[in-house]
C-alpha cells in the first residue's frame, strides 16, 4: 500500500506546483502594468530640455544671482542669466513688470554627471510679487523630476496678465516688482553641493488690452433713467412731443426752475427752489435758537439795595 501511494502523491505535488506557477504567472501579468503606472510622473514624463527663448538685442547677460528677497539680483525682459551655482541653492532673481504685459519665466539647469548623482531630483520656480504672494502659473513645468540619468532639467512659469488695478484681497498680479526662486525641493543628500549651470530668460508680451481676463462689459449696469410712455387700452402710442426728445439735462433745468429763475445767472449756476428751501431753513434754525435760549436760561435775581 505505501508503494502505490507514492506516485499519486508525487503526481499531486506535481500539479499543485504547476497550478502555482499559473497564478504567479498572471499576478506578475497584471501587477507589471500597475507598477508602472506606480512609477513617479516626473520620472516617466520628463520632456528634455526645451532652449530658452531668444534674449534681446545687445542685452548684457547676468552672471550672478541672490540668495533671498532682500539680496535678489535684478534683470530685465529679455536679459539672459547664466550662473554657476551648487544644488541646493536657493536663487532669487527680481524682474519689473508693468500693466498689460504677460511674463514668461524659462529656466534650464546642466545637471552634475550621472556618475556623481545617487537618485532622482525634483526642481521648483516660484515667482512672487511684491508682497511676498506667490503668484499662480497658467502653464509651464514648474515642479519637473528628472532621473539620475538626466544632463538637464527646463522649468517655465507663465503668469496671468499684470492688470492695471485690483481688489486688495484677490491677489492679482499688480504693476510692480516680481521676484522667481529657483529651488530644489527633493534629491539625495549625497548629491547636496554638486555644481550646476543655470540658464534664465524672463519674456514679456504686452497687450494694450489690460481689461480683466473674464472679458469686457459691452452695456451700462445702470437701468435707463428716461421711463417709457404707457400706451392706453385700446390705444396708439402717443405721439412724443418736444419736451421728450430734448436733452435730459436742459429738460430738468427747464423743470427746476424755482420761483427767481434766471436772477442770479451771473453770480451763480441758477438760481432754483433749493435756495428758497436752504433759507427757510436757516431762517427756522435761528428762531428755534433763540427761543431755546429764552427758555433755558436763568433768571435774573433782582439787585436789593
Amino acid at each position: 500500500m505505501a508503494r502505490n501511494q507514492t506516485p499519486t502523491a508525487t503526481a499531486g505535488t506535481a500539479t499543485a506546483l504547476r497550478l502555482g506557477a499559473t497564478t504567479l504567472a498572471v499576478a506578475a501579468g497584471l501587477l507589471l502594468p500597475a507598477a508602472g503606472l506606480l512609477l513617479p510622473a516626473g520620472v516617466a514624463e520628463a520632456a528634455p530640455a526645451s532652449p530658452l527663448p531668444t534674449p534681446s538685442p545687445g542685452a548684457v547677460t547676468v552672471t550672478k544671482a541672490g540668495t533671498s528677497f532682500l539680496t535678489a539680483t535684478g534683470i530685465a525682459a529679455g536679459q539672459p542669466v547664466n550662473v554657476a551655482a551648487s544644488t541646493g541653492d536657493y536663487l532669487y532673481w527680481s524682474f519689473t513688470a508693468e500693466a498689460g504685459q504677460t511674463n514668461d519665466v524659462a529656466i534650464n539647469v546642466t545637471l552634475p554627471p550621472s556618475a556623481d548623482r545617487h537618485g532622482q531630483s525634483t526642481w521648483t520656480v516660484d515667482v512672487f510679487d511684491g508682497l511676498r504672494r506667490r503668484q499662480a502659473c497658467t502653464a509651464g513645468a514648474q515642479t519637473p523630476t528628472v532621473a539620475a540619468t538626466e544632463s538637464t532639467v527646463a522649468l517655465n512659469c507663465t503668469l496671468r496678465q499684470v492688470r492695471s488695478w485690483a481688489e486688495p484681497w484677490s491677489g492679482d498680479p499688480l504693476p510692480g516688482t516680481y521676484y522667481v526662486r529657483l529651488a530644489i525641493s527633493d534629491l539625495p543628500e549625497q548629491d547636496l553641493g554638486l555644481p550646476i549651470q543655470v540658464g534664465l530668460v524672463v519674456s514679456a508680451v504686452d497687450d494694450d488690452n489690460i481689461t480683466p481676463e473674464d472679458g469686457d462689459l459691452k452695456t451700462p449696469l445702470v437701468p435707463a433713467v428716461k421711463p417709457g410712455a404707457i400706451l392706453p387700452e385700446g390705444g396708439a402710442a402717443p405721439t412724443p412731443s418736444t419736451s421728450a426728445s430734448a436733452d435730459p439735462a436742459a429738460q430738468a433745468a427747464n423743470e427746476d426752475d424755482g420761483f427767481f429763475f434766471g436772477w442770479f445767472d451771473g453770480w451763480f449756476d441758477g438760481f432754483s427752489s433749493r435756495w428758497i428751501w436752504t433759507s427757510a431753513g436757516g431762517v427756522l434754525a435761528a428762531v428755534a435758537g433763540v427761543v431755546g435760549f429764552a427758555l433755558t436760561r436763568r433768571p435774573r435775581r433782582p439787585v436789593v439795595r
